[in-house]
């Protein structure tokens, strides 16, 4: 058994490098094409740029806290926490990064559909309010799991304390 969770840590330990070096990856396009707009002059032609490049940054930040809860949560933490709480826990800190790389993204693509073309505006909308519908049933889930807080102190009081340990 042992060697089992051995081979998930450095599985999980590989992913979370592949994430943080797409994040890299995606952060260093979004500085170039941010550069690149910018380099052209103070126009909207540049701000439309930027913006962009601010898309691609969001996808960076998700990339990156994506290999961050993977260490943290997979890696780094022994795995005597119960399950239903590390799933709470970790569903919570992902949809976070996720509702908010989201809602960029959908803003951008508002600007970007009122810039271009308006026939993109029904898709931007359709991400807002699909990010929405995520953002509702993120907090359904975390109400509707509540009182699993209260079946289980003691995991809740481990997990806090493991938090501890990290910073």
């Amino acid at each position: 058994m042992k060697l089992v969770r051995n081979t998930f840590s450095v599985a999980q330990s590989v992913m979370a490098a592949l994430f943080a070096i797409a994040a890299l990856v995606l952060m260093a396009a979004a500085a170039r094409a941010g550069w690149d707009a910018v380099a052209l002059g103070l126009d909207l032609q540049a701000a439309q740029g930027v913006i962009d490049a601010v898309g691609v940054l969001a996808a960076a930040v998700v990339a990156l806290q994506i290999a961050q809860t993977i260490v943290e949560e997979e890696v780094v933490r022994d795995l005597h926490v119960s399950a239903p709480t590390r799933v709470r826990r970790f569903l919570s800190r992902f949809l976070v990064v996720v509702v908010v790389a989201l809602a960029i993204e959908g803003v951008v693509a508002t600007i970007k559909a009122l810039h271009e073309d308006m026939t993109h505006l029904y898709a931007a909308s359709a991400l807002l309010l699909g990010t929405g519908v995520l953002l509702a049933a993120w907090g359904v889930f975390i109400r509707a799991n509540r009182s699993a807080e209260d079946v289980e102190p003691e995991a809740m009081e481990q997990a806090k304390q493991e938090d501890e340990k990290l910073q």
